[in-house]
């Protein structure tokens, strides 16, 4: 590896055995942003690193090369990637760094193309009843108006379709549904903006970014808690948080790495478009729409400057003891050594989003006892076992290995089971007519999605509460298909062997996803 002839660095980098976890936690991020390099990128990433010339810097249109070195050559014509390779190494150099000249990415032909590709399929329609297929009929002159628009700025943002979809409290949460070149729109900025911002969000921050999921966000909040000083968290929520951020503090956040008017512009123009509810249409003076391509970048972006930097501020020089901080889009939980910093921490931070538009929601955020220590302390005061608090869909408990070491045991909330068995079995009442072999197939669907997401280690118990409850409900069903009795076990059986899975864990366990370095060992990969 990495000598003549050969084409990539070695797969894991060497490091101390002797850092711990946090040390290890900003490596990794640092290292899986640009893993895997081809050695024709290897100057690059050494140039990165390297300090900068200012005499030799290039002008601040980053990506763009000179028109004459454009004509020479065709190759010139620039692959989209290493286009943005060049904006990410400009950013990386220079963190103060304000981009000029971005938006010619954005109406490019290619990268509208690219992001109408990842377009959903099946996604609904905007107000314009405009859908993924038909667009697509006749794509490339409907790309290249759409570029020229772009170009022109004579592009209008149509307003947002709002729809409400049930959540699992039993309240109904808001969703938009943009205009299909809205969202293609969108999509190629949240590219061009990527490679800036992925070199600004800090480390902690997983919530809608490239190359990372929600069960990062688990396992490193979990190996947190087994691995540092923790006693008491802070489980936060936001109230309304999409719905309440300021359009005014959002671009001024914008403004702070992009001075290309025409991509700010554009933002604004998705932020005031609208929402249709009711064929009502209404102006919309703060928030964005969940379902936008866009707004989880800008959410990101809005929490960085608010929460990330002020957070990673405050535990370097007010904490008392070790501070660990994950968070997921709005959601994030903060665990403190001391009670005291958890408290302070907690007061503070409600000034901090009184400033900026943004309230904790007083039923739902707490300070609790929870971590290595707290089993033993509660115990020796009489008050019994640690609480328990949910992130991302899991309920996190204290708990022990047979051997007696503390692990953070995560179950499905029960909440949303219920939730999702419930809707599982309106639905079923819906195909009550359907062919078997094709209700089956969906629930096959249904189950594999389900173990997707929560088959993570220690949690097959709840798996299995889950299958037997769709078992009992799809045999009721079937039962009510004719006046027969319902079928027995020996006749269902074969139904369930085929279509119903067995639980199965799809996720490693924390320490062999992150590959932490624990008590001096090597790394588990």
């Amino acid at each position: 590896m990495n000598e003549p002839g050969k084409s990539d660095r070695p797969v894991v980098p060497t490091k101390s055995a002797k850092m711990d976890y946090w040390e290890f936690h900003q490596w990794y991020t640092e290292w899986t942003k640009g893993r895997g390099l081809a050695k024709e990128n290897e100057q690059s990433v050494q140039d990165e690193l390297l300090p900068v010339d200012p005499a030799k810097q290039v002008d601040r249109t980053q990506s763009r090369v000179s028109k004459d070195d454009a004509r020479e050559s065709a190759a010139d014509a620039e692959d989209l990637h290493s286009e943005l390779d060049r904006v990410r190494q400009a950013a990386c150099r220079d963190k103060q760094m304000r981009f000029t000249s971005l938006w010619h990415h954005v109406y490019d032909i290619d990268r509208l193309r690219e992001a109408y590709r990842a377009c959903k399929h099946d996604a609904a329609a905007g107000v314009d009843g405009q859908t993924w297929r038909a667009y697509g009929k006749e794509l490339e002159s409907n790309l290249q108006n759409l570029s020229e628009r772009l170009a022109r700025g004579t592009y209008r943002a149509k307003p947002v379709k709002r729809i409400y979809i049930p959540k699992a409290d039993g309240r109904q949460r808001p969703i938009g549904i943009p205009v299909l070149e809205d969202k293609i729109a969108q999509r190629a900025t949240v590219t061009v903006l990527n490679a800036i911002y992925e070199t600004d969000f800090l480390g902690f921050s997983y919530g809608f970014r490239p190359g990372r999921s929600a069960h990062m966000a688990l396992d490193a909040l979990a190996i947190g808690i087994q691995t540092r000083k923790v006693s008491w968290l802070l489980d936060a929520d936001i109230r309304g948080f999409f719905d309440t951020l300021s359009h005014e503090w959002l671009v001024k956040f914008v403004e702070h790495r992009i001075a290309d008017d025409r991509v700010v512009h554009h933002i604004q123009k998705w932020l005031n478009a609208g929402v249709i509810e009711e064929s009502k249409h209404v102006e919309q003076e703060e928030g964005t729409p969940q379902g936008g391509s866009i707004s989880p970048l800008l959410a990101n972006l809005y929490l960085h400057y608010v929460l990330d930097l002020w957070a990673d501020q405050w535990r370097q020089m007010h904490a008392r003891g070790e501070v660990i901080i994950v968070r997921y889009a709005d959601d994030f939980v903060v665990g403190f050594q001391h009670e005291s910093d958890a408290r302070r921490f907690l007061e503070e931070l409600r000034e901090r989003f009184r400033q900026f538009n943004l309230e904790l929601h007083a039923d739902k955020t707490r300070v609790i006892e929870f971590g290595r220590f707290a089993t033993e302390t509660r115990e020796r005061r009489g008050q019994g076992k640690p609480q328990t608090f949910n992130f991302l869909g899991f309920t996190h408990v204290c708990d022990k290995t047979r051997k007696g070491a503390f692990i953070v045991l995560r179950r499905t909330m029960a909440q949303r089971m219920r939730a999702k068995i419930r809707s599982i079995r309106e639905q079923l009442w819906q195909r009550l007519h359907e062919p078997v072999e094709q209700v089956g197939q969906w629930l096959s669907r249904v189950v594999s999605g389900h173990y997707r997401y929560y088959g993570v280690p220690r949690n097959l118990e709840a798996l299995g509460r889950f299958r037997l409850a769709l078992y009992r409900a799809w045999r009721a069903i079937l039962a009510r298909r004719s006046d027969r009795a319902l079928p027995t076990r020996e006749q269902y059986a074969p139904l369930v062997a085929r279509w119903l899975a067995q639980p199965r864990v799809c996720h490693p366990y924390p320490s062999q996803r992150l590959a932490v370095f624990i008590q001096g060992k090597s790394p588990v990969r």
